[in-house]
């Protein structure tokens, strides 16, 4: 009876977000939902999702909290690096015959990766045109992305990650250091569009050469994973490529055969029809 009953506050709790806010969390996977949302009582010193309910309703300040809570912001510059070397070795090629590259990176959480694509393009000597449009639901890891400023603790972890993804230079080359943290180099920034963008309930924006959504569909149900394929297949062009996560897959999509795999392994797919 307990489980039901949570079950039932958590229905609530999302339902009122979204008639309020428009945030749509209503098809996220439910034992992580549950999970973190157990956190976020624990964090607010609230007894029950009634109350949370209540004060994130009434308290713009309190839904900024929960959305750093939900949504899952946990990345590192070049993570997985064998997906940048991939990439750099059978992408690039393909980027090269575009007299222009459009990239959207979905759900670029607080941006480390975002950056790691910028100086991958730059060191192949294709960034000077492409645009990419970094999006996220939650402001405040956009915030923080624009800033392009990391503890500088991490750059020793992130020097090992771009040499394994194949990087040409010195690493430090695309950072200052400043006051214990690491502030990346302005040339990186110039053609990064932050914006916020809800994966759940906004449409496509434009046509795209290139979509990265990496580990963000393994957190949402079957119904929203095949919402957001579709809505990927509507914004890439034809012969774009689609960049899943390791753990996730165009397998039960309904675009499965609209799509052949160029780096199998590392989940990147070029849409043929």
């Amino acid at each position: 009876m307990k489980n039901d009953l949570e079950e039932i506050e958590i229905q609530l709790l999302l339902e009122g977000i979204y008639q309020y806010y428009g945030f749509d969390f209503r098809n996220y996977a439910r034992s992580s939902l549950h999970r973190r949302i157990r956190k976020i009582l624990a964090d607010e010193n609230l007894p029950y999702i009634s109350d949370l309910q209540a004060r994130i309703l009434h308290d713009p300040a309190c839904l900024q909290r929960f959305l750093l809570g939900i949504t899952v912001n946990v990345t590192s510059m070049f993570r997985d690096p064998s997906f940048f070397l991939a990439f750099r070795q059978r992408v690039v090629p393909l980027l090269r015959t575009y007299p222009y590259v459009r990239i959207w990176h979905a759900g670029c959480s607080q941006g480390q990766e975002v950056y790691s694509m910028a100086i991958l393009l730059q060191e192949e000597g294709i960034y000077d045109r492409c645009r990419i449009y970094a999006t996220d639901a939650n402001e405040t890891v956009l915030k923080q992305a624009e800033n392009a400023i990391y503890p500088l603790e991490l750059m020793q972890q992130y020097t090992q990650l771009y040499l394994q993804a194949g990087g040409k230079q010195s690493f430090s080359e695309y950072y200052t250091a400043a006051y214990g943290n690491a502030i990346l180099r302005h040339s990186l920034k110039q053609n990064i569009i932050f914006s916020q963008h809800n994966l759940a309930t906004d449409r496509s924006f434009n046509e795209f050469h290139v979509i990265l959504c990496r580990n963000v569909l393994i957190y949402f149900n079957a119904d929203l994973q095949k919402h957001v394929h579709y809505l990927f297949h509507e914004s890439l062009c034809m012969l774009g490529i689609l960049a899943l996560g390791r753990q996730e897959s165009l397998r039960l999509s309904p675009f499965q055969s609209h799509y052949e795999p160029i780096a199998n392994r590392e989940k990147i797919y070029r849409r043929l029809h």
